[in-house]
């Protein structure tokens, strides 16, 4: 890390600057990349940062999931602060800062202190200078055939043809490439964690697609007729092709169209609007994605459920967090469509559960002890399907204290879960609910209620989601996270996290689980849970066991029916 920063500041001279920004996203704004270099100038793993880097100091910007994790990874050699302070900051007041413009948004620029008279482009990436990136997958692009997904893409497209019309425009650029794979039914391989086909795609008004990628990368798709070898637009040839197109207006999206694109986008079209509408579209699921997550989630359950009875009553060594990641992805590896994990998993024991996104590494973990509290998140991408779970589990008799907490984390879990969402409608009013026994007795957590989830894509997705400030209206077909928690530093963290879509039974609409895995009873304060919790928890652990049991052993399958 010293000498990666020691090496970008003797470029400073060349480039005549003051500092580097060295954001956490590639050039397709993906969360979790191949390429990762914030990580190489900082240390820091975490899935959202920026740090910026001058002549005689450095700073890391963050949010308060990672505050503990910043501090333990890269504390030493870097000041940290929340997102929030970068908002009118005066740290860089009269500095000349490089930016990448592929790694950043015209918003994200205007939002921040990143003002435009102390912004200087570079074309050339300098962290790529320092240490070369990682060749990218050579994977193809494949399709997924409408049984799997629910619906064409012609259907697609004239839902997005139908938007362009309507507010006048003639094309769209979609940069994100998960909208990418929305709208043509198609994944890849190029990130770790999730099946993104890494490109970009221009509609027009008149369905016309252009897929903006590497030739290689389109083979299977040109081999089985899904696109044209005329509609494949070569990446290094954009700007060229661009500048061919017939028409006045284009619709970018602010989230994910780099300064560079619409820079060039810009030199021939006015660009009218900065949303892409595939965002909620694609967050709304139809039946048939519904269905597959379900089934989805009952072989993961069963994966889940067998590791948990093989932690608490197996088990009789003493293993640690590394060890433990690797047993239940064996257990997840042993359904045929498993394919990865749909993030690393988290494995805290013990003061290590504190940390909210703790990533454990054999050379760096602890042992699980009996009287440690286990907190393990973790997910998988299945044929076809995305799970995302925490369980917090323990192994001995607990303090009451930390029982009270539990029960009041849980108590937050099943008011969202029983949200009345025709009244509770947007995820700022759900968050509420999370946190109202929490903060009874002023306790809280750092981080959102929920995320949105995609269908076999990547595993956190918007625009819904539950939070403090989150204002998209929630409707039926939507799949968000419910995962409210708590963290005590250098002590134990607890988080209890289901996936729940939304139903609507008449005119209602409500939440329904999709995760099947017990909740951990041993750690519950029954006496602080009401009639209707108690209720609530029984049919939770009884719908479980009905949906299980039949993929269990003997001894697995009498161990959850005790749990009723």
């Amino acid at each position: 890390m010293k000498k990666f920063i020691k090496i970008l500041r003797e470029k400073f001279k060349e480039y005549n600057l003051d500092g580097y920004v060295i954001p956490k996203n590639d050039d397709y704004f993906t969360e979790y990349s191949k390429i990762n270099r914030l990580k190489i100038i900082s240390n820091f793993s975490g899935s959202a940062g920026l740090a910026i880097i001058l002549k005689n100091k450095n700073y890391l910007f963050t949010d308060g999931r990672y505050t503990l994790q910043s501090q333990i990874e890269c504390g030493k050699n870097f000041y940290i602060y929340g997102f929030d302070k970068l908002i009118n900051c005066n740290l860089f007041k009269n500095l000349t800062l490089g930016i990448d413009p592929k790694l950043f948004t015209n918003t994200q620029i205007n939002n921040y202190f990143l003002k435009n008279n102390n912004v200087k482009y570079i074309n050339r990436n300098l962290i790529d200078e320092i240490k070369k990136k990682q060749n990218n997958s050579s994977i193809p692009f494949f399709s997924l055939d409408k049984k799997i997904v629910g619906e064409s893409v012609n259907s697609k497209i004239n839902k997005i043809s139908k938007y362009l019309k309507k507010n006048k425009s003639d094309y769209i650029f979609v940069s994100a490439p998960e909208n990418v794979a929305w709208i043509l039914n198609i994944r890849g391989g190029d990130g770790p964690n999730s099946p993104v086909p890494n490109s970009r795609l221009i509609i027009s008004k008149a369905k016309k697609i252009m897929l903006v990628s590497k030739i290689e990368k389109c083979k299977k798709l040109i081999k089985n007729k899904l696109v044209k070898p005329n509609q494949i637009l070569n990446t290094d040839k954009f700007q060229e092709e661009i500048l061919k197109l017939n028409g006045n207006n284009f619709i970018v999206d602010d989230k994910s169209c780099s300064i560079f694109y619409e820079n060039l986008i810009k030199s021939k079209f006015k660009i009218i609007s900065r949303e892409d509408p595939t965002y909620l579209l694609k967050a709304i699921k139809n039946k048939v994605e519904i269905n597959n997550m379900i089934n989805a989630h009952i072989i993961d359950g069963v994966a889940l459920t067998k590791f948990i009875y093989w932690i608490k009553k197996i088990n009789k060594k003493k293993i640690t967090e590394v060890e433990a990641i690797k047993k239940l992805e064996r257990f997840r590896k042993l359904n045929k469509n498993f394919l990865y994990p749909s993030f690393d998993t988290i494995a805290g024991s013990g003061k290590n559960g504190a940390i909210v996104h703790y990533r454990a590494n054999k050379n760096n973990c602890r042992f699980i002890y009996k009287k440690d509290i286990f907190l393990c998140d973790s997910g998988g991408q299945y044929k076809y399907g995305t799970t995302d779970v925490t369980r917090t589990l323990c192994f001995s008799n607990q303090n009451q204290n930390i029982k009270n907490i539990f029960t009041k984390v849980l108590k937050g879990h099943i008011a969202v879960a029983t949200t009345n969402i025709n009244k509770d409608n947007t995820g700022n009013k759900i968050d509420k609910r999370a946190r109202k026994f929490l903060r009874e007795s002023n306790l809280d957590y750092a981080h959102g209620t929920g995320h949105g989830v995609g269908f076999f894509l990547n595993v956190h997705e918007g625009p819904q989601s539950i939070t403090k400030i989150n204002k998209i209206k929630i409707k039926q077909g939507m799949i968000l996270s419910n995962e409210p928690g708590y963290y005590k530093k250098n002590s134990y963290g607890i988080r209890i996290e289901n996936l729940v879509y939304v139903n609507k039974k008449k005119k209602n609409l409500f939440f329904e689980n999709l995760t099947m895995a017990p909740i951990e009873k041993d750690l519950i304060n029954y006496n602080l849970l009401t009639p209707s919790e108690k209720n609530y928890l029984f049919k939770y652990h009884l719908n479980v066991y009905s949906k299980l049991s039949k993929y269990l052993k003997q001894n697995e399958r009498k161990w959850l029916a005790s749990l009723l």
